[in-house]
């Protein structure tokens, strides 16, 4: 064979196998991601292991495609729309209930996976936990329901405090559930006086900070918004700056330097939504896969942030504390 009749041939082979590559990957499911904010490394991971203790390896037999609002909430019902239209086998909604209820606005017969942090049957996501009916399933991380234990421990950690503010994202149309129907009625029962400082940017928060200590507040309760959550080091080192005790929804924000966080693990939670996936891409049906309930919750202290702000935590909070960051 002459030397341009094999490097012909060769270019040729090369070209069909890379196109047999490219059919295959076009052929393989697609899992769209709907974000309200971004997944971070870690969840963005555990996502993954889940999926791959499922049996799918992304590249492989599985493709993922994120569609991120970046803390624009009122763009979620335009990525759920075009994941729609391009046919995704599965939508997995992040970043709260603003996402998984675009998701479930756009579609009722391609299969949804949400966590959330409302109780899904009463925001009308799943018919039930155990028979969720529809098209949806997933995990419930009962953030609103910890709302009343995790003021219940800042009181514990600052005994002191009286007054209270509370961070909550102006764009998050479902933030009055947290504050008015739950906060509320906590706080008048403790006898606690409630600041709402609303912020949907990165200067608002700032400026939150600002009328928190302008106002005097004792200590301070961040919602579990997953705006505020992609934010944490800029509200964490907010809080350092302006000395106010803060209790948080995840253990990520005392990891970075936050006082105290109460609540579920939140990226074994997205390992769990990578097992549902796994499970639905091999038929089984969201109306048959019950919402997933976390059975722990972590109380989480960072030991040198408690001691710059002078708290000593009680010996029965020791006790009780999964993690003491050093």
């Amino acid at each position: 064979m002459r030397r341009r009749q094999f490097i012909v041939l060769l270019g040729g082979t090369a070209t069909a196998w890379s196109l047999g590559v490219r059919a295959q990957q076009s052929a393989l499911p697609v899992i769209g991601v709907l974000s309200s904010a971004s997944l971070t490394g870690q969840v963005s991971t555990r996502f993954r292991e889940g999926l791959k203790a499922g049996g799918f390896v992304e590249g492989q037999n599985v493709k993922i495609e994120f569609h991120r609002a970046s803390g624009h909430y009122d763009q979620l019902p335009v990525l759920a729309t075009e994941m729609v239209r391009r046919r995704v086998r599965l939508i997995v909604a992040t970043g709260g209930l603003v996402s998984a209820m675009a998701a479930k606005a756009a579609t009722t017969t391609i299969p949804i996976l949400f966590v959330s942090g409302f109780d899904p049957v009463k925001m009308g996501l799943v018919a039930s936990y155990n028979r969720p009916g529809g098209n949806a399933t997933g995990v419930s991380v009962y953030t609103t329901e910890l709302v009343a234990k995790r003021l219940e421990l800042l009181r514990e950690l600052v005994p002191s405090a009286t007054s209270i503010a509370v961070l909550v994202n102006q764009n998050n149309a479902f933030a009055d559930v947290e504050t008015k129907d739950i906060l509320e009625a906590v706080a008048q029962a403790a006898g606690l006086h409630l600041l709402v400082l609303k912020a949907g940017t990165e200067s608002e928060i700032e400026a939150a900070f600002a009328s928190a200590v302008q106002q005097r507040a004792d200590a301070l309760f961040v919602s579990g918004d997953p705006f505020f959550t992609t934010r944490r080091p800029l509200i964490v080192a907010l809080a350092a700056r302006h000395a106010l005790p803060a209790a948080y929804p995840w253990r990520e924000y005392a990891e970075v330097g936050g006082l105290m966080s109460y609540g579920p693990n939140i990226q074994d939670s997205y390992y769990q939504v990578g097992l549902y996936a796994g499970r639905i891409l091999k038929g089984e049906k969201p109306a048959e896969l019950p919402v997933h309930l976390p059975t722990k919750f972590e109380l989480v202290i960072n030991r040198m942030t408690a001691n710059a702000l002078g708290i000593t935590p009680s010996r029965l909070m020791l006790l009780r504390m999964d993690k003491l960051i050093p």
